[in-house]
């Protein structure tokens, strides 16, 4: 947990709180979420931490997603007014969902790695819910209670997988296509989710650049729809969808390629940047360290 430019122990935060923290002292920030802990009791604790010398400086740190082992992963296509109308597409009348799997998951900072195999990749920026309590057939009045906060999601695109079928899923859910944090930030601090502005950069290139006032389905409406299906688990992501200016419907296409950075950035909630890389001479990708407990 982080509190003024230092991380704390999160177990160290709840015990300190004088909340029930697990007997091992670990803590994964799934688990903490199924607690149902007051957020603001910990926040105090962590500042306590943070202010006696418990903790790492932030510049000393390498951040993983913010959380590395949802359940689940949910995307939503189509969800711009500015996306479909770029891509000559009418708007949906109800929520295009697809998944994503863990195994994509990076942090800020880790590289994108492109596979030999794909040669068209694309970045997408988005605005990604994580749900902070179980729940099922929640009414969009009720959403909110059921959102533990929010962050920055890169939803990468191998554009020759995915569009070879008419399902998505082979394309978004390869290694490392899925950038995401850096901060979990809670509804409480953002004047209002649906009016972010949200930019997408390329080397430095502004490539999006948008709002999610342009989304089809808002934040409450996506938990709602997805409730009456699933049962929706601490620690989920819903990934919102992109807006107008995706690299392959650019003229010209703006695709990947190793070296290149990619920044996403949302107003009020984070700037997530991701170097591009080849492949490890094995073939395979570097493997994420976890601390202890993280499942």
């Amino acid at each position: 947990m982080l509190s003024a430019g230092v991380a704390v122990d999160l177990a160290a935060a709840v015990e300190l709180a004088g909340l029930p923290a697990p007997a091992d002292g670990l803590l994964s920030v799934r688990d903490y979420l199924a607690a149902g802990h007051p957020n603001d009791l910990v926040a105090e604790a962590a500042a306590r931490l943070a202010a006696t010398g418990n903790g790492i400086p932030e510049h000393e740190l390498r951040l993983l997603p913010p959380v590395p082992d949802p359940d689940k992963i949910l995307c939503i296509g189509l969800n711009y007014r500015d996306h479909a109308a770029e891509a000559g597409l009418d708007l949906p009348t109800e929520p295009m969902v697809f998944a994503k799997f863990r195994n994509c998951l990076i942090g800020p900072s880790d590289e994108i790695v492109l596979p030999d195999e794909v040669e068209r990749v694309d970045y997408e920026a988005e605005l990604a819910v994580v749900i902070g309590r179980r729940g099922k057939g929640i009414p969009v009045a009720d959403a909110h209670r059921y959102i533990a906060g929010i962050t920055v999601f890169n939803d990468v695109s191998a554009r020759d997988l995915q569009l070879a079928t008419s399902q998505w899923t082979l394309g978004k859910s390869v290694d490392t296509f899925g950038p995401c944090g850096p901060w979990l930030v809670t509804l409480d601090e953002i004047a209002d989710v649906a009016d972010l502005r949200m930019r997408t950069r390329v080397n430095g290139t502004v490539v999006q650049d948008s709002s999610t006032a342009e989304m089809v389905f808002g934040v409450a409406e996506l938990v709602a729809y997805l409730s009456q299906a699933m049962t929706l688990e601490p620690g989920d992501l819903i990934a919102t969808g992109t807006p107008a200016g995706v690299g392959f419907k650019r003229n010209p296409p703006v695709l990947l390629r190793a070296g290149d950075v990619v920044e996403v950035e949302i107003d009020e909630v984070g700037l997530l940047s991701n170097p591009v890389a080849a492949p490890t001479p094995a073939g395979r990708r570097p493997v994420a360290a976890t601390a202890p407990g993280e499942r």
